[in-house]
Formats: C-alpha cells, sequence, structure tokens
C-alpha cells in the first residue's frame, strides 16, 4: 500500500465527473506498524475538509475567499510521518486534558495523581503520548444533510497516570453552513478529569502566508487568566479592561503583542485562556477572525467556558507542510477548553466526570466572507 497521499493527488482523485461519495476514504501513510487513512468532507457548497485518523487531526480545510478562489486555511502536511515527529499539534485533537496541568498533579477524592509531565515540569495537551499520538477508529456516520465522521478511542486507567478506563467519541460534521462541527462524547468507569478541544492551526489568508499579525481578531470575554513563568494559571480571572488582552470590540492581532507587558512576555505572544461572557451558548460566535486581504470571516461558536488564543509564538520555519514553511506567528490557535490546571483551582469550572455521566461538548468553526 502507498505509505502517503499528497494533497494534490488527494483533489485529483475527485476530478473525473463521478459523483463525490459523502466521506472519501485514502490511505495516509502507517504508524506503529498500523495503516492510516484520511478522510475527506465535501458539502454542496464546496467546503473541503480532510481529517486523518492518527490523532483524529484536522489536516486541511479548503474555503473560498472573496473572489470564490478556494484556498486551504489550516496548517497540515500530506502524509503522517511529519505528524508523528512534531510536538506542536498541528490539528490534532487533544486529550485527555487540554492544555496544561501544573507539575502534573492533581487532587481527586481525596488522592493525588501524578500524571506524565512533558513541558518544563507540567502536563501539556495530556502528557507524552496523549490522543494526538493515538490512532482513532473512524466511521462513516453522515446523514443526507451532511457528512459526518466519528472517531473513537478507549483510553484505559492508567493511561498518561489519569485515573479512569476513558470512552470517547469524537463526530466531525461537516455543514451546509460552511460550519465545521466537532461534538465530543466520554464516559468513564472511576471518577477522573477531562477537557478536550481541538488544535488547529488558522490562517485566513492561507496556510504559507508570512503571518497572521494583520487579521483582526474579537473575543467575547470580559477576563481572561493571567499565568505565571511556566505558563500555568495563577488562580486570579483578570479584566481585560485597559490590557492588550481587550479584544471585544476587535482589534487588529499584533496591533499590541509586542508591547511592554509582563504577561505578553511570559507568553512569548498571545498564549491565554479567556473566559467567555455567555458560556454555554451555542447560537452567538464567542471569536471572530477576519482577514482584510481575502475577505474570509471565521466564526467560532462553543459551549465551553473559555478559549485558548494563541499566536503561534514558537513556530519557527522549520515544519515544512502543505503551503510551505510554518514560521513564527504565522498562524492562530483557538481552542476551545475548560481553564488551563482547573484541578488544582477550586474556584474554575469543575472538570471532573464520574461514572454515570457524560462528558459532551460541541464546537463550531463557520467560515463566510465579506466585501
Amino acid at each position: 500500500m502507498k505509505t502517503a497521499i499528497g494533497l494534490v493527488a488527494l483533489t485529483a482523485a475527485f476530478s473525473f465527473g463521478a459523483p463525490i461519495p459523502k466521506i472519501q476514504q485514502l490511505p495516509f501513510g502507517e504508524a506503529d506498524g498500523k495503516p492510516v487513512s484520511l478522510y475527506l468532507l465535501k458539502n454542496a457548497a464546496g467546503m473541503e475538509v480532510t481529517i486523518t485518523n492518527y490523532g483524529g487531526t484536522v489536516t486541511s480545510i479548503k474555503v473560498p475567499d472573496r473572489n470564490k478562489t478556494f484556498g486551504n486555511v489550516v496548517l497540515g502536511f500530506d502524509n503522517v510521518a511529519p505528524y508523528q515527529a512534531t510536538t506542536s499539534y498541528f490539528g490534532a485533537l487533544i486529550g485527555r486534558y487540554g492544555n496544561r496541568i501544573g507539575k502534573g498533579q492533581f487532587q481527586l477524592d481525596g488522592k493525588v495523581y501524578q500524571i506524565a509531565t512533558n513541558e518544563n515540569g507540567n502536563t501539556l495537551h495530556g502528557g507524552t503520548t496523549g490522543f494526538n499520538k493515538r490512532i482513532w477508529d473512524a466511521k462513516d456516520v453522515s446523514t443526507p444533510k451532511a457528512p459526518a465522521l466519528e472517531l473513537h478511542y478507549l483510553s484505559p486507567d492508567g493511561e498518561m497516570g489519569f485515573p479512569g478506563n476513558l470512552d470517547v467519541t469524537v463526530r466531525y460534521t461537516l455543514n451546509a453552513k460552511n460550519g465545521l462541527e466537532i461534538e465530543y462524547n466520554a464516559t468513564t468507569d472511576k471518577a477522573t478529569v477531562l477537557n478536550l478541544t481541538n488544535h488547529t492551526y488558522f490562517n485566513l489568508a492561507g496556510a504559507g502566508s508570512e503571518t497572521v499579525l494583520k487579521q483582526r481578531l474579537t473575543i467575547r470575554a470580559d477576563h481572561y487568566t493571567p499565568i505565571d513563568n511556566g505558563l500555568i494559571p495563577t488562580g486570579v480571572v483578570q479584566s481585560v479592561e485597559g490590557t492588550p488582552f481587550d479584544f471585544r470590540r476587535g482589534n487588529v492581532i499584533g496591533s499590541r503583542i509586542n508591547e511592554d507587558n509582563d504577561q505578553l512576555k511570559l507568553g512569548k505572544g498571545y498564549d491565554h485562556n479567556f473566559v467567555l461572557n455567555e458560556p454555554g451558548n451555542l447560537k452567538e460566535w464567542a471569536v471572530k477572525v477576519e482577514d482584510p486581504g481575502s475577505g474570509r470571516v471565521l466564526e467560532v461558536y462553543t459551549d465551553q467556558p473559555g478559549v485558548q488564543f494563541y499566536t503561534g509564538n514558537f513556530l519557527d520555519g522549520s515544519a515544512q507542510g502543505v503551503g510551505g514553511a510554518f514560521k513564527y506567528r504565522s498562524a492562530i490557535c483557538l481552542e476551545t477548553q475548560h481553564y488551563p490546571d482547573s484541578p488544582n483551582h477550586p474556584n474554575f469550572p469543575s472538570v471532573v466526570l464520574r461514572p454515570g455521566e457524560t462528558y459532551h461538548s460541541v464546537t463550531i468553526y463557520r467560515f463566510s466572507t465579506e466585501e
């Protein structure tokens, strides 16, 4: 079997005039001695999303600009090998715990758990081998209204130090309004902590563009959670008023990123959790990104209480993907989530999942254009 398939070849595979199935499955390489697949979802408007079952990773999203020219707006690779090598979580499903847990420790029901650490003595995105490095079972669950891909993974009790056998299902649906819906569900047989998210890097000007700093961002958040020098929240919930973290009325991303601000220095730019004003409200967008050059617009809808806004501060051009080198601050992440290090801050919303309960969350990334 072929070990890789490029996105150029993928596009060609669907250009012979035959009816396109809801989801097309293609080889994407091998990982851990097992075949990995790539899945193409396409809606009637022509929007295309490709997802691999390695890490549940979004590898590309093709949407039109104001001139109806389609382009890929996320950072990704055309085979599985770079995803195995990278530590930047390009497009991946993140778990068991999205973002950071200080010192890799938390206490639950009187017991202290030590989980795998992988960033300066802290746990980042689930530990040394998180959900982004697992091969998920995949199933086409499309309906007459929309193509949909369901991914399933059973995380065994003790994996990366987390308690409980965790049964996780994530469904990607491409709706008719150019929205990529991500629905997360999970159950456990033992009390545990859980915080699932997606780590796609967006650049509405197109993957491989030099910078994302000229794009405009609006976040409906009156507060954010400041960090310490380990990028762990201090536990304070602070107003954005009068700070470079005030995006409530919309600001160009790069307009204040280099200000003399302690929090920006600690994050080497923006790498912070924003406390959304209306958690649970899926009827109104929580975050909006606008690219004046292409006219593309991204709206993020979520029922989560927070979103991590990250400006690609650790990208350095060494990763070569679809569109070219992924350079410093050439994309942003908008990770819908519970707050980082929540298990260690009782004042933060709870991330505890117990037997008999179901973890359920929905996030929608919706694309459009403006003149």
